[in-house]
């Protein structure tokens, strides 16, 4: 089976989000003082997503990225991990996190059958991941970021949110950073997703100007290369420096949108189908699972959602185009 949109783009790939909470207060992700504890019978299950992503996986689904919050935070991770990776048909799954915690569970998440993380590090500096995370510690990222790559987690990529005078002097620094440890590395816009903080439109740097400030030294180029075979389906664009190793991704999704091939869909820990991360439209697919609803009727919900997924979302228009949710409660 396959899910088509109305615009062609088949539908593999589906992020699950599996907690609202985080161990970080990251200002571009979530504002101060926003609740960070649902009610615990507002999530789903982890027998409820195990279900529905067998349900996506039958449908066409080969790609599941497991998110939050910080998934890491969720009782049970190991059990799930071990349950999705067993379902017939899916080829990968990952996980996003923080890495705080990452340096405990590595192991036992590979030989649980997760693949591959993806870690959010925004600066090498400790008292600039302080300010930005309002309070955490950067030596345990490391260490997580360590035990990753020792677990055979693979590819380690590091995601960093480029900030205009926050952490954008950091590029040449967090590109050597990557090469020494051969991680990979992509660079993000910021998204105008909930309320403006670190994120706002006067810390955006658009992706050409970040090429353009990726220098190990004078007289380099970056030159575009397809994207890496491992783990490279992406939405990123990817640079290689001319004559050397060195090789980065680009996340535009304001300055260059990737609409017209995206092919993924948001699963929230809340149990709703987000359509667009752009946008307000959801599936609310918990209510049908707590009512009974049989396979066959939850797959028919589904098929609807892909049915009325959007061309492409309006992040260009500030407020008025982008979701007011926050990227915690959308499973980043």
């Amino acid at each position: 089976m396959s899910l088509i949109d109305p615009f062609g783009r088949r539908i593999r790939y589906l992020r699950v989000s599996v907690t609202d909470r985080c161990n970080l207060q990251c200002d571009y992700c979530r504002p101060a003082g926003e609740p960070l504890l649902p009610n615990h019978q507002q999530l789903l299950t982890m027998e409820e997503m195990v279900r529905l992503s067998r349900l996506f996986v039958t449908l066409g689904i080969d790609r599941i990225r497991l998110t939050g919050g910080e998934p890491l935070l969720r009782r049970n991770m190991v059990m799930l991990v071990r349950e999705m990776s067993a379902l017939p048909g899916l080829q990968e799954l990952s996980l996003t996190t923080n890495a705080l915690l990452l340096d405990r569970h590595a192991d036992e998440l590979r030989q649980a059958g997760l693949h591959r993380v993806n870690i959010s590090l925004d600066t090498l500096n400790p008292e600039t991941f302080h300010r930005i995370t309002r309070g955490g510690d950067l030596n345990r990222v490391l260490a997580g970021i360590e035990a990753a790559v020792r677990a055979g987690l693979k590819p380690v990529k590091i995601n960093m949110v480029v900030m205009r005078d926050i952490n954008d002097h950091e590029i040449p620094e967090m590109i050597a950073f990557a090469v020494r440890h051969a991680l990979a590395l992509r660079f993000i816009e910021t998204m105008p997703v909930g309320r403006a903080g670190l994120g706002g439109a006067e810390r955006y740097i658009p992706a050409d100007e970040i090429v353009r400030r990726a220098r190990l030294g004078d007289g380099q180029e970056w030159i575009p290369v397809d994207a890496p075979k491992e783990g490279g389906a992406g939405p990123a664009r990817y640079f290689r420096l001319a004559g050397g190793d060195a090789e980065v991704g680009i996340i535009s999704a304001r300055s260059r949108h990737f609409c017209d091939t995206c092919n993924r869909m948001r699963l929230t820990s809340r149990g709703e189908l987000v359509l667009c991360l752009g946008g307000e439209d959801r599936v609310d697919l918990k209510t049908l699972l707590r009512q009974g609803a049989s396979d066959a009727l939850l797959m028919d919900a589904i098929r609807n959602g892909v049915a009325r997924k959007p061309e492409r979302h309006h992040f260009e228009l500030g407020a008025e185009g982008a979701s007011h949710w926050n990227m915690s409660g959308l499973g980043g």
